[in-house]
């Protein structure tokens, strides 16, 4: 295999000098220009696997040549070099397409970091996990092909959507489409931890330094190092905890607590919510300066309501994977209920659908699924009824009491409850087990 080639564009000679000795010794040969129209033509005529430019250049805008490659070039990685602080020039450099950004003065161990991340960028089969992305719409196509755009990138990603659209789906297609695909994906859901903890569970903590720290513990950056951080629900961070995110992200460094140090850790950043950043931040529930940092680029993740084309393949996908965990053949989906799930809203997205598609599994014969087994409120009957329950509150009761009607009738037998059901006995035991009802069916 032949050596990798870096291309070094900074008319700094002291700069160009200590770049090409730690490329060397990365095994890496390198090639220096001191203004873009060089870079150009070294770019034209050689075969570069990486760049390095600084931001200022004799000829012009760091950003021209970032620009430049993106254009020419798309498969090089190219980084940009600037100046300590100057986080919004890095970011603009991120929205061209630099692949990341290294600040002055040069931290070797950042540099090389980033220098290892970019060796890989091409190593990753990207198509093999946006495949996962279920679907032939137009929206899911172009979808697809942002997605393995932003991979081979180090930018932070805002994924934006509506609750149960498939965010931390598409957070782990990102990760493993990308150059760092063989390390942590880390996801957390923010909202779900509690305020008095999340410094610790952030950045860990060391033994003794708080009531209960029985043992050092590493938190989620350390433990996504090399990898990705995926941070869910970003919108239930308390201001606080904020600014110490913040700090953690720009100064690629984190503090444990009960400790002077700090732990430089390498990461890359990707965000989601339900909510609407841009209106929190403008009630100021949400730091500008962290949404700033966090939303280089936001992806918008489309609801199923945009894309009723592919219904059909979503739904013989949930089947599967139904069918595969309860061990039982695939069931025909009528032609009515097909109907009756395109014409549906699906406030609730691709997670209602497979609640839907589980809870009619479980009231079918098996076999087939009809449209009666779907439990699709009435459209008409919603608008006119203000006090309908909850879609997923609506079936969940239905389901429950159908089950447990069936397993009292049976005066407990839950093997002829299944006969009555007219599903199999490991179809009812799956089901009491999703419904949290295993206890309760066996007190009756």
């Amino acid at each position: 295999m032949e050596q990798p080639i870096a291309l070094v564009i900074d008319d700094e000679p002291d700069i160009c000098k200590l770049l090409e000795i730690t490329l060397n010794r990365m095994n890496i040969n390198t090639l220096s220009a001191h203004n873009i129209h060089d870079a150009k033509k070294i770019l034209n005529e050689q075969l570069i696997t990486l760049c390095l430019t600084d931001m200022r250049l004799p000829d012009g805008n760091g950003l021209d040549l970032v620009a430049y490659v993106q254009d020419n070039h798309p498969h090089i990685p190219i980084a940009i070099i600037t100046a300590h602080g100057n986080m919004e020039t890095a970011i603009r450099a991120l929205k061209y397409g630099a692949f990341d950004f290294i600040t002055k003065p040069i931290d070797l161990t950042n540099l090389r970091d980033i220098i290892s991340i970019a060796l890989k960028v091409n190593t990753s089969d990207s198509k093999k996990y946006v495949d996962l992305l279920i679907g032939k719409s137009a929206i899911i196509q172009d979808m697809r092909q942002n997605i393995a755009k932003l991979a081979r990138s180090q930018a932070p990603i805002y994924i934006s959507g509506a609750s149960g659209t498939g965010k931390e789906l598409v957070a782990k297609i990102i990760h493993h489409s990308g150059p760092r695909h063989d390390e942590p994906f880390i996801p957390v859901n923010c909202g779900a931890i509690s305020p008095d903890l999340m410094e610790s569970e952030f950045f860990g903590h060391l033994k003794g330094s708080f009531t209960g720290a029985n043992q050092d513990k590493i938190g989620f950056f350390q433990a996504a190092h090399k990898g990705t951080l995926f941070l869910d629900e970003v919108a239930d961070l308390p201001l606080g905890m904020q600014v110490k995110l913040l700090r953690a992200i720009q100064e690629k460094a984190v503090r444990p607590v009960g400790s002077t140090k700090e732990v430089n850790v390498d990461v890359r950043i990707l965000c989601a919510t339900h909510k609407n950043l841009h209106v929190l931040v403008q009630q100021n529930l949400f730091r500008q300066d962290l949404f700033y940092r966090l939303n280089v680029i936001e992806l918008k993740v489309p609801s199923l309501k945009d894309r009723k084309s592919d219904i059909p393949l979503l739904t013989t996908h949930i089947l599967e994977k139904i069918v595969k965990q309860n061990g039982t053949p695939l069931p025909i989906l009528d032609e009515k209920a097909l109907q009756a799930l395109s014409v549906y809203d699906f406030p609730g997205n691709i997670r209602e659908l497979e609640n839907i598609l589980e809870r009619a599994f479980t009231l079918s014969d098996g076999k087939t699924i009809m449209q009666h087994d779907l439990q699709l409120p009435s459209t008409e009957n919603e608008k006119d009824d203000k006090h309908l329950l909850p879609l997923d509150d609506y079936l969940f009761n239905i389901e429950r009491q159908t089950i447990l009607t069936a397993i009292e009738k049976a005066h407990g037998n839950k093997t002829l409850a299944a006969q009555n059901l007219g599903i199999s006995f490991r179809t009812l035991r799956y089901r009491l087990k999703k419904l949290g009802l295993d206890n309760e069916a066996n007190e009756q």
